[in-house]
């Protein structure tokens, strides 16, 4: 009877994995086919003719190592700055009592029931005012202020697992409190800075809605504004869209094989001590 329960488990699972992985495995395979290909009947699991004239377009006439660039660098400095606010602004909610402690808290958290949509407007005439539209430092900007509360809140989350009783044996061995937050907090936070990270970059990476109101320009487009565009009135270009999802995912494949290592290093750091 248990070995039928595990054969039935095995089952399942590897149903829920084909089905998973069947939408990812035929974008990789509509990127390979030719275009006529693509919406030939009946449908090709396999592409007849492996070509790589897709990706050629890319590069060659829509640019997409540009938009490419510009989404890494929007990405990766607005998720660092996010990161950096949220531990010091978690380490803060954390550890202080201070008068409007519950305040801050809770505008923080009404923050995330807001529609986005909602501030548009006015946030869209504020970067108009202040000259940043179609530049990637105004969108850097809008990011940074839209994920700074969740993070400062998940920051909180993790801060309040960690005994306090491990930064007062630190002080009393003479380090100052940000002495004891960095050598001994922080290591043990790793896991925490790390998902955080992610989750600011997955979302800069990903977000089209702010990106497309505010850039217009070819040279500031970040990869979801530049994918938007292959979908016109009266066609949609589905080899070119599936060639650059194929490529869009790559850089966030590298940062989960390399956080993942970092993770494993921070949890062995943080419980051993020299």
């Amino acid at each position: 009877m248990r070995r039928l329960a595990t054969a039935a488990k095995v089952v399942v699972l590897g149903v829920w994995l084909l089905v998973t992985l069947f939408p990812l495995y035929w974008i990789v395979v509509t990127s390979l086919k030719p275009q006529p290909e693509i919406f030939s009947l009946p449908l090709r699991y396999w592409p007849g003719e492996v070509t790589f004239e897709h990706y050629e377009e890319l590069f060659s006439f829509a640019d997409f190592g540009t938009y490419l660039a510009n989404s890494l660098i929007v990405s990766l400095v607005a998720a660092a700055v996010v990161t950096v606010i949220g531990v010091l602004g978690g380490y803060t909610l954390a550890r202080f009592s201070f008068p409007g402690r519950g305040a801050v808290m809770l505008a923080y958290l009404v923050t995330q029931m807001i529609p986005l949509f909602i501030a548009l407007a006015p946030l869209y005439l504020l970067m108009s005012d202040l000259d940043l539209l179609n530049r990637l430092a105004g969108l850097m900007l809008v990011y940074v202020a839209m994920l700074v509360p969740f993070a400062t809140i998940i920051m909180r989350g993790f801060y309040e697992r960690v005994p306090v009783a491990l930064e007062e044996a630190a002080q009393v061995d003479g380090a100052s409190r940000l002495g004891a937050m960095v050598r001994v907090v922080i290591p043990v936070m790793l896991p925490g800075i790390a998902a955080t990270f992610i989750f600011g970059f997955v979302q800069c990476w990903n977000e089209l809605f702010l990106a497309i109101t505010f850039i217009d320009s070819e040279d500031a487009k970040t990869i979801p504004v530049a994918m938007n565009s292959f979908i016109t009135q009266y066609d949609i270009d589905w080899g070119s869209m599936a060639a650059a999802t194929v490529v869009s995912v790559v850089p966030t494949l590298v940062l989960f094989a390399a956080i993942r290592r970092y993770i494993v290093e921070g949890l062995t750091a943080g419980a051993v001590k020299g």
